[in-house]
C-alpha cells in the first residue's frame, strides 16, 4: 500500500510539473546575428533557469547575413528582436513601428580599423581612401559620421570609396581597403588572429568620435504593447534577460561556455568566445536594462546629421518606452 501511495504521489508530482511546463508562456526572440557571446545574456537566462522562473518558454532564433530582424518581426516570426537603434529608427520612419523596450548595451562596440601603413592618422586622412562598410542597416552610423566630417561617400572627388564589406575582414588583410568596419568584441580580433599586430593598426572607436549610436536593444511592435498580457510577458522576459546579462558579466568564461553549448553550427571556438564575452561585458556594464534618454537623444542627433541624405529626416515619436523596464527592474 505504501509503495502504491508513493507511486501515486510521484505520478501526481510529475503531472503537476508537466502542467506547469505546458503552461509556460511561449516567446520567440530573434537575434541580430549568429549564436555568439554578443547574445550571452539570453542564453544564460535560458540555461540558468531564469526564464523558467518567470514562467517563460523562450525560443532563441539565431540570425545571419540573410536574416533581417525587422523583416522577421514584421512578418510575425518573432515577439521581440535585437537590433541596433539606427536600423530600428530608420525602419520606424519607413512604417515598421518598432519600439525599444530595453537597452542592455550601454556603450558602442563599433570601430573603423585601419592599416597604419596606409598613412591614416586621423579621420581627416580618410579622403581618397577605400573604407569597408557593413550594410543591411549597419551602414547608418558610418554614413552619418562621414556626413558630419563633410566627407562624400558617393565616389565624388575629395571623398572616400565605400567598399560594401562582407561579414569578414578580408579587405584589410588583402589590402583591398585601407580600413574596415570592426566590433571591439569580434572582427578586430579576427584581424589580430590573422597576423597583424595592434601596432600595425589605427583604431577609431565611434564612441570616442562622438558618433556612437545605441546597439543591441530589445524591440517589439508598437501595437502589441496595447495588450496587457503581452506587456506582462515582456516584463518577465526583460527581468530574466537582465539577470542573465549580469550573471554573464560576473562569470564571463562560464557564460561563453553556455554560448558554445548552444552553437548548433559548431563554428565558434572557446578562445574567441571567451575573449568576446570579456569585451561584451564592457559594453553591458553600467546598464540595468532601462534606456538612458540622453543616449537616445545622442543617437537621434547623430542620425539626423546626415546632410542631404540623413538616416532619419525627423525626430521620432514613441520610439522607446520605460513601460516594461519600470516594472521589470
Amino acid at each position: 500500500m505504501k509503495k502504491t501511495l508513493t507511486t501515486l504521489l510521484a505520478l501526481a508530482a510529475s503531472l503537476a510539473m508537466g502542467t506547469a511546463a505546458s503552461a509556460a508562456d511561449k516567446l520567440t526572440l530573434q537575434l541580430k546575428w549568429v549564436t555568439q557571446a554578443q547574445f550571452a545574456g539570453y542564453f544564460v537566462a535560458a540555461d540558468q533557469g531564469f526564464y523558467a522562473e518567470e514562467g517563460l518558454d523562450v525560443t532563441i532564433k539565431p540570425g545571419g547575413p540573410d536574416i533581417s530582424p525587422v523583416q522577421v518581426i514584421a512578418g510575425g516570426g518573432a515577439d521581440v528582436v535585437i537590433d541596433w537603434m539606427p536600423s530600428a529608427l530608420a525602419s520606424r520612419e519607413r512604417g515598421v513601428n518598432l519600439v525599444n523596450i530595453a537597452q542592455p548595451f550601454k556603450s558602442s562596440g563599433m570601430m573603423l580599423t585601419c592599416r597604419k601603413d596606409s598613412g591614416i592618422k586621423s579621420p581627416a586622412d580618410f579622403r581618397g581612401k577605400t573604407l569597408g562598410v557593413w550594410f543591411f542597416g549597419n551602414e547608418y552610423p558610418f554614413l552619418s559620421w562621414m556626413s558630419q566630417l563633410d566627407i562624400p561617400t558617393d565616389g565624388s572627388g575629395g571623398g572616400v570609396n565605400v567598399l560594401k564589406q562582407g561579414f569578414n575582414v578580408d579587405p584589410i588583410l588583402q589590402k583591398q581597403a585601407e580600413c574596415v568596419s570592426t566590433m571591439t568584441y569580434n572582427e578586430y580580433w579576427q584581424i589580430i588572429d590573422a597576423g597583424l599586430t595592434p601596432d600595425e593598426l589605427v583604431v577609431f572607436k565611434y564612441q570616442d568620435q562622438g558618433v556612437a549610436t545605441l546597439e543591441d536593444g530589445l524591440y517589439v511592435l508598437e501595437d502589441r504593447l496595447k495588450d496587457a498580457a503581452f506587456q506582462d510577458k515582456m516584463v518577465r522576459f526583460v527581468r530574466a534577460s537582465m539577470k542573465g546579462w549580469k550573471w554573464a558579466e560576473s562569470n564571463p568564461d562560464a557564460a561563453a561556455d553556455i554560448v558554445l553549448d548552444n552553437d548548433a553550427s559548431g563554428a565558434q571556438t572557446e578562445k574567441h568566445q571567451r575573449r568576446m564575452m570579456r569585451e561584451i561585458a564592457k559594453l553591458t556594464a553600467g546598464s540595468n536594462g532601462a534606456l538612458a534618454p540622453a543616449d537616445y537623444e545622442r543617437t537621434v542627433a547623430t542620425l539626423m546629421k546626415g546632410g542631404s541624405d540623413p538616416v532619419i529626416t525627423k525626430k521620432p515619436s514613441g520610439a522607446w518606452t520605460h513601460m516594461i523596464t519600470d516594472k521589470a527592474l
